[in-house]
């Protein structure tokens, strides 16, 4: 059995990226409009601001195409950028190959904001990011949160 790699690295998009067409925009801006109209109608000129803005924000981060960001994991820990998750903080890992964007690198973390870290890794890379992961973590089943999934069937 050769030794495992101290380090794998690779490039990837931040998120997975979906094109959304004008009829997207449009239909956005109708739902934005009528909640303004609603919220005004109402009498809370506050909120209608509040929900003009989301939905502004919403258009520009949903026009915008990720970057490519450099990922690696190490013997040290997991690096997502210029971020580094040392194992002390990680509670486990699970790679979902069977994904339909590509294999997925899925760690439990023991943060409260941020519980689930999701990487996507190039598939000739998965045995050799494994063989350092087993040595670190435990292997457990993890799945994406449910909202996730929402949030990718509508586009985002």
């Amino acid at each position: 059995m050769e030794p495992a790699p101290r380090a794998i690295t690779w490039e990837a998009p931040e998120h997975h990226h979906v094109e959304k067409g004008n009829d997207w925009f449009f239909a956005l801006t109708i739902i934005i409009i009528s909640l303004v109209v609603a919220a005004i109608l109402f009498g809370d000129v506050l909120f209608a601001l509040l929900i003009g803005l989301a939905g502004g924000a919403m258009a520009v981060s949903a026009a915008r195409r990720p970057s490519i960001i450099p990922y690696a994991v190490t013997v040290r820990g997991v690096r997502i950028e210029d971020r580094l998750y040392p194992y002390s903080t990680l509670d486990s890992y699970h790679i979902d190959e069977e994904d339909p964007r590509g294999p997925q690198l899925l760690i439990k973390s023991d943060k409260k904001l941020m519980p689930l870290i999701i990487m996507p890794i190039p598939p000739e890379h998965i045995d050799d990011i494994e063989q350092i992961l087993k040595e670190k973590l435990a292997e457990e089943e993890l799945v994406e949160p449910f909202l996730v999934k929402v949030l990718e069937l509508f586009g985002f």
